[in-house]
């Protein structure tokens, strides 16, 4: 019998059709939903359940990338080229397109903060795998739902049998994807710390506190499938940002399992871009954002705190998954 648990707060009918739709599928075991859940294209943002590709983010910027990153990405390239490799996904990843958004930050709610806690300063990245993982999660959905036709119990069902030729591929490009949008923060962090150094006239110290993917899938005895959730295993480490005026929550995991040892990626929206756009004042941003150097413009506006749930409330729905460690309150937030 399929285990479903929902701690989703403040939610439309969208994201409940979503919801159902997924846990309906008949590969589907067990599924919860984040508290800052919302509809997103195919399954919720904030829901924990079976693989489905998904994409990221597709924006493009030149630059010069460190010696070390171009040596990472040698190596990311190396791993893949294995035993039977999909030679069409290699020859786009290895392109020279795939070095040069390294480093890039992306737009939407991608977002660059330096944030601080008791006199100490933080620094939080959230981007991805950039146009890559856009073009190739938009090239295995076409493929699944080539594949699928006709089977699933909703109109768009992105599934692969792992033992398949199409699912073997999918996993290690997915893999490849993850391991890139890592090498991609930390190139920007690369980035960001030697301008630092630069405006401090002095050597600092970075040290990484954690890195989470909070879309993928692991694969083990099962397969958990994670669209915009934070795995929250015992004593494991995560970031949990809220909006550009109340800053960001350093975690640690419970490891529930009625949250499928997972928690919230963030807020959540409460506004959609559209809505947000339509309903929120520009002077009444600026005046929220007071004492925060941030983007704050008419582009940014669909990121405004208004169009994001209370992060407290959030927080305090998820207390059984999560211990919270630490609340950073930011200085600046730059939103691409």
């Amino acid at each position: 019998m399929k285990k479903i648990t929902n701690f989703a707060i403040n939610y439309d009918e969208d994201t409940k059709q979503q919801f159902t739709s997924c846990y309906n599928e008949k590969f589907v075991l067990s599924a919860s939903l984040m508290p800052d859940a919302h509809s997103g294209y195919v399954a919720p943002i904030g829901s924990v359940n079976k693989k489905i590709p998904m994409g990221k983010g597709n924006y493009n910027n030149e630059k010069n990338i460190s010696l070390k990153t171009k040596q990472e990405f040698t190596k990311l390239l190396e791993r893949f080229k294995t035993k039977d490799y999909n030679k069409e996904d290699y020859n786009y990843i290895s392109s020279e397109f795939s070095i040069k958004n390294l480093g890039s930050l992306g737009s939407g709610n991608h977002f660059i903060e330096l944030s601080l806690h008791q006199e100490q300063l933080w620094l939080i990245i959230h981007s991805g795998s950039r146009k890559i993982g856009h073009t190739l999660a938009e090239k295995y959905m076409k493929l699944s739902q080539k594949i699928n036709k006709g089977q699933g119990d909703f109109e768009k069902t992105f599934a692969f049998n792992v033992s398949s030729k199409e699912g073997k591929d999918y996993i290690k490009i997915l893999n490849f994807c993850l391991d890139y949008a890592l090498l991609n923060r930390l190139e920007i962090a690369y980035q960001i710390h030697l301008e630092l150094e630069k405006f401090y006239h002095k050597k600092i110290k970075f040290t990484l506190w954690t890195n989470k993917n909070h879309n993928h899938a692991i694969i083990g005895k099962n397969i958990i499938h994670r669209k915009g959730a934070t795995p929250a295993e015992k004593g494991e480490r995560g970031v949990i940002p809220g909006n550009m005026k109340d800053g960001s929550f350093l975690v640690e995991g419970k490891g529930n399992p009625e949250f499928l040892m997972s928690s919230s990626h963030g807020a959540g929206r409460k506004l959609s871009r559209t809505e947000a756009r339509k309903k929120i004042n520009l002077e009444e941003f600026k005046k929220t954002m007071k004492g925060i150097h941030a983007t704050v413009n008419q582009h940014t506006i669909e990121e405004a705190p208004q169009a994001y749930k209370d992060i407290f409330k959030v927080m305090e729905a998820q207390k059984k998954s999560i211990k919270i460690i630490a609340h950073l309150k930011p200085i600046i937030n730059w939103k691409g």
